[in-house]
């Protein structure tokens, strides 16, 4: 039985000498010729090894909302600044390209009735990389567990879309399972390959019975646009926590400056995230036999001895660093350690708020910190409605002390609160959709941070968030709705209309491919001799 489709001998002994290395057959096709139970082994590990990088691959991309973060972690435990998502996503695209290049070799091959012989290079570069994306799942479950929540929530972000995307994947997989399911093989496989698609074929064309997103919705159901806070100012555009990256903040209208205060030895208050001064200043240079010292050990003297501008243009912690004019980049060289009460100045002239947490918790003289904070920022004239206080221990003093602060807590509301709760600072990783509704209703205030990615923005506005902390406040700000916002009535069309089509183009390629069989069936074929006997049964 010929199964030969009458492909181009160039192009398939081409495609076989790149999937098996046989280029010794030239014209000299093998038509007709089976691929053995060794052969779909692999041929199946290769499918699975592609969509198992594919998942990566859509791991990886959710990832980059929080990859700042995961380098300042890796520089404080190295003390050696690298943006590690370019590594991540380089490899990962080569991975991604690879399987993908393979399996659609594979594929070819299959339709022109090829043998699907896969080198033994091959082979072993496919485990290699499933064992690479395999401890790449583990090392994040491992040591960055909480992203498992930022998947959840991606997926109501990207689920109606994820949904089309698999099914236009199974539906262009129907040529080759038809053209393998009317080849001269054995029924048992055959049959299972068939039960196998159809059946997944099924439950994709009802995946969407278990998608939920909040943005699907009427847009008059809408919430209104979360306000934005500035994440120590605007670090994508000028050194974080600088008079510079307050003002660019200011710019991308945030409505709360976000930052992290410590005291210094004789007692200012300053701006500074990390317990050690070597991330974001030149302190290695000016004291080097002091460099791993608490940023508290210093006083205010030798901090302002600092540059806290340069380290952004040499360690280009965002790419944005790249699009700074040269007006710009000398700004930044200028721009020195700020004190909590240049800052208060500043926020008193824009009408911006002001949340900071007071580092670090576990220093001896913490509340000292706490006295000479308040104090300052009492002294400072600043209305104390725009002052939204953080820290947790000490809160009672700070409440009597001063009552008109806005207080707001780390952590969720619990059942039995002793205090009504107006405001919450989390990590969005923390709050599911239904819980921001929820809030919403009761009328409590959630700021949600880091934010940096529109499609994060999007499922949060849509779900009710008050306001988000960003890194990407001239992103945000552009955004005047969701990035996509249906009706539930639109939403169950588009499912209707795709699956339909689907099913068509199915049942269209598996009609089309029979009836190409069956011309191509010589006479006296085993599907001759199959009818025959039935034909003399009946007659009997």
């Amino acid at each position: 039985m010929a199964t030969d489709p009458g492909c181009c001998p160039g192009c398939a002994s081409c495609l076989l000498g790149l999937y098996s290395c046989q280029w010794a057959q030239g014209k000299e096709r093998r038509k007709g010729a089976r691929a053995t139970t060794h052969d779909c082994s692999w041929f199946i590990f290769l499918f699975c090894v592609c969509l198992f990088v594919l998942v990566w691959l859509y791991h990886a991309l959710i990832l980059l909302n929080d990859f700042h973060n995961l380098n300042e972690f890796l520089f404080r435990q190295t003390q050696w600044w690298v943006d590690w998502s370019l590594p991540l996503l380089s490899i990962t695209a080569l991975l991604v390209t690879y399987s993908a290049l393979l399996l659609v070799l594979a594929l070819c091959l299959q339709l022109w009735g090829q043998p699907l012989g896969l080198h033994c290079l091959h082979k072993c570069l496919l485990i290699l990389t499933a064992l690479v994306v395999a401890a790449a799942f583990i090392a994040l479950d491992v040591k960055w567990a909480v992203e498992w929540q930022s998947v959840h929530i991606s997926l109501q972000a990207t689920g109606p879309f994820l949904h089309i995307g698999a099914v236009a994947g199974v539906t262009l997989l129907a040529w080759p399972v038809a053209s393998y399911v009317y080849r001269p093989h054995h029924a048992a496989p055959k049959i299972c390959l068939l039960l196998v698609y159809l059946g997944v074929t099924a439950t994709l064309y009802l995946a969407p019975l278990t998608i939920s997103s909040p943005c699907i919705m009427e847009e008059s159901q809408l919430p209104p646009k979360p306000a934005l806070a500035g994440h120590r100012g605007a670090p994508m555009l000028a050194p974080e926590n600088s008079l510079m990256s307050l003002r660019k903040a200011v710019e991308c209208d945030v409505h709360v400056f976000e930052t992290d205060v410590m005291v210094s030895a004789d007692g200012v208050p300053f701006l500074m995230h990390d317990e050690k001064l070597t991330r974001t200043t030149n302190v290695r240079e000016v004291f080097p036999a002091r460099a791993t010292m608490n940023g508290t050990a210093f006083n205010w003297t030798e901090l302002q001895q600092l540059d806290a501008g340069s380290w952004f243009l040499q360690k280009r912690p965002f790419p944005t660093v790249q699009g700074l004019s040269l007006a710009e980049q000398s700004q930044v060289k200028r721009q020195k350690i700020l004190s909590l009460q240049q800052v208060l100045q500043e926020l008193q002239q824009n009408n911006v708020s002001l949340m900071f947490d007071l580092r670090p918790e576990n220093h001896t003289d913490y509340q000292s910190f706490v006295n000479v904070t308040l104090e300052t920022i009492l002294q400072s004239g600043i209305h104390p409605q725009r002052i939204l206080w953080l820290p947790d221990a000490f809160r009672e003093q700070v409440e009597q002390q001063a009552p008109g602060f806005q207080q707001i807590y780390g952590q969720k509301r619990s059942q039995n609160e002793s205090t009504s709760v107006q405001r919450v600072n989390l990590p969005y990783q923390d709050m599911s959709p239904e819980e921001i509704s929820q809030y919403r209703q009761d009328n409590v205030s959630i700021n949600l941070y880091v934010v940096n990615e529109p499609w994060l923005f999007s499922v949060l506005w849509c779900a009710g968030a008050s306001s988000v902390t960003t890194n990407a406040c001239q992103v945000l700000k552009e955004m005047k709705r969701p990035l996509w916002l249906f009706p539930s009535s639109t939403y169950l069309m588009i499912w209707i209309v795709t699956d339909c089509v689907s099913f068509l183009l199915i049942l269209w390629a598996f009609l089309l491919l029979q009836k190409c069989s069956r011309r191509k069936e010589p006479e006296g074929s085993d599907n001759d001799v199959l009818l025959m006997k039935i034909n003399s049964l009946m007659q009997e």
